[in-house]
């Protein structure tokens, strides 16, 4: 989903993970990342597991000085966050330049993980486990 805004130059991304949506706005700039309107380290805190997910798309393609990118994620923790606005920052730069499809998706990062939770069964503890047994 390409949105077109008034800037010509922003292109508008979405990207999921479990319960985690992120929806990733790029424009040409000088390699800053807000998400929800703070910087990448007042939102995620020190973690840097996390801010090299988030940036691993634009390194790979060479790009961590020449787009801005603002996110605005909901939902979900802040490693599903992260990983749903990788994915929405990769398909940004694909629809940026087609060139950098091969790269971004060789390392597998234009493919949706679609694994969610399981839900609760009744009669268990959880989804799968089950209260302790007693035979007497």
């Amino acid at each position: 989903m390409a949105v077109k805004t008034e800037n010509k130059n922003e292109i508008v991304k979405t990207g999921r993970r479990k319960c985690s949506i992120a929806v990733a706005k790029v424009v040409s700039g000088k390699g800053r990342i807000f998400v929800n309107g703070k910087t990448l380290k007042g939102y995620f805190g020190n973690r840097p597991s996390l801010e090299m997910t988030i940036y691993r798309p634009l390194v790979l393609t060479e790009n961590q000085d020449k787009f801005d990118v603002r996110v605005k994620a909901i939902g979900g923790g802040v490693s599903a966050q992260a990983d749903a606005i990788q994915l929405a920052i990769s398909r940004a730069l694909v629809e940026a330049n087609e060139e950098y499809k091969s790269t971004l998706k060789q390392e597998g990062l234009l493919t949706r993980d679609a694994r969610i939770k399981e839900r609760k069964k009744y009669g268990r503890k959880r989804a799968r486990k089950r209260f302790q047994f007693s035979k007497r």
